[in-house]
């Protein structure tokens, strides 16, 4: 048994849900089972969800706050003062975090403030100087910057920040320089880059959350970035299928997909067991299935649409009756 991030404990919970749809629990005494095994939220556990929720909305709101302030007002502050109205927060953000300590959250909040601040400072620069530089320079820039913070800041919400702030400086990239017709820098291109980069930023986060660094143990992370590396293998899949033509990268698209596939299922299977992306895989099977069925189907009547919403349909029943199965397997 292990407590997931609502503060309950995960298999305690699915046993007795279990227990209660085979029958063996009475009726209208389900909620306090789960309550005498501790598998619901505590107020204590609600108490710190609301506070680390508010903690980072409002940390994240007063970083906007001065960039929509300065933005507004454009016309009506001078050049010194709309640097002045950047820096300030940056230097107070990292004055709380000298004071605070990266050990305590609210800490760690201020580092978070002032890494977006940060790319605040850069887009400034480049208004007020009219460098000319492209946009995707910008947010490379930025996460070059704030990457010295990012290590030493050791917490997962700036992690997803920066690698966030990297997908967008690639596709960015991508988009600026689109070579002769698109070939040179297709999309084709730009989805395995993003693919590959996701999935060695999953595969090192697993791998530390597993040998036991702390701060990497949260599961919200890795399944953002594992929902990021399967939409990115789908979408190489479906693109693959309505491609006016085969090319020779095509068959690796699929390949990137069916590997995918592969790794989550026995990674996620029998490794960490995480439904959530496990679920995640079967809806990328369900997509790519709909996706060959339109390829395939001349599409001229409602009967085909009608048979390929029937097929979509049977396939989430299956994924569900196999989920749900894994579900009260990993309770046993």
């Amino acid at each position: 048994m292990h407590r997931g991030l609502d503060g309950g404990i995960v298999h305690s919970r699915s046993e007795i849900l279990s227990w209660a749809e085979a029958g063996r629990i009475a009726e209208g005494k389900l909620r306090p089972a789960l309550e005498a095994a501790g598998a619901l939220p505590s107020t204590r556990d609600w108490r710190r969800f609301l506070d680390l929720l508010l903690l980072f909305m409002g940390a994240v709101m007063l970083a906007a706050s001065v960039v929509f302030f300065f933005a507004y007002n454009w016309h009506d502050l001078g050049r010194l003062a709309k640097f002045a109205l950047v820096q300030a927060p940056i230097i107070a953000a990292l004055l709380f975090v000298w004071r605070l300590g990266l050990e305590r959250i609210a800490g760690q909040a201020a580092l978070l403030v002032a890494a977006i601040l940060v790319g605040a400072l850069l887009a400034l620069v480049g208004q007020v100087y009219q460098t000319g530089a492209d946009t995707f320079e910008l947010f490379s820039a930025w996460a070059v910057a704030i990457l010295p913070w990012t290590l030493l800041g050791r917490f997962a919400a700036l992690w997803v920040v920066w690698l966030a702030l990297l997908n967008l400086a690639v596709s960015l990239y991508f988009q600026a320089f689109s070579g002769l017709f698109g070939i040179a820098f297709g999309p084709e291109r730009q989805l395995w880059l993003l693919f590959a980069i996701d999935t060695v930023a999953l595969a090192a986060w697993e791998y530390g959350a597993v040998k036991g660094v702390a701060w990497l143990e949260g599961r919200w992370a890795p399944r953002l970035l594992a929902t990021a590396t399967g939409a990115f293998a789908t979408s190489l899949a479906v693109m693959t299928i309505f491609s006016s033509e085969f090319t020779q990268r095509s068959p690796w698209n699929f390949a990137i997909w069916i590997g995918w596939l592969v790794a989550a299922y026995f990674v996620y299977r029998h490794a960490i067991r995480d439904l959530y992306v496990l679920a995640g895989g079967a809806l990328s099977v369900i997509v790519v299935a709909a996706a060959l069925l339109g390829k395939a189907l001349p599409m001229r009547d409602a009967g085909e649409f009608l048979f390929i919403g029937l097929v979509v349909i049977a396939l989430s029943a299956a994924a569900g009756w196999w989920l749900r199965m894994l579900a009260a397997e990993n309770a046993a």
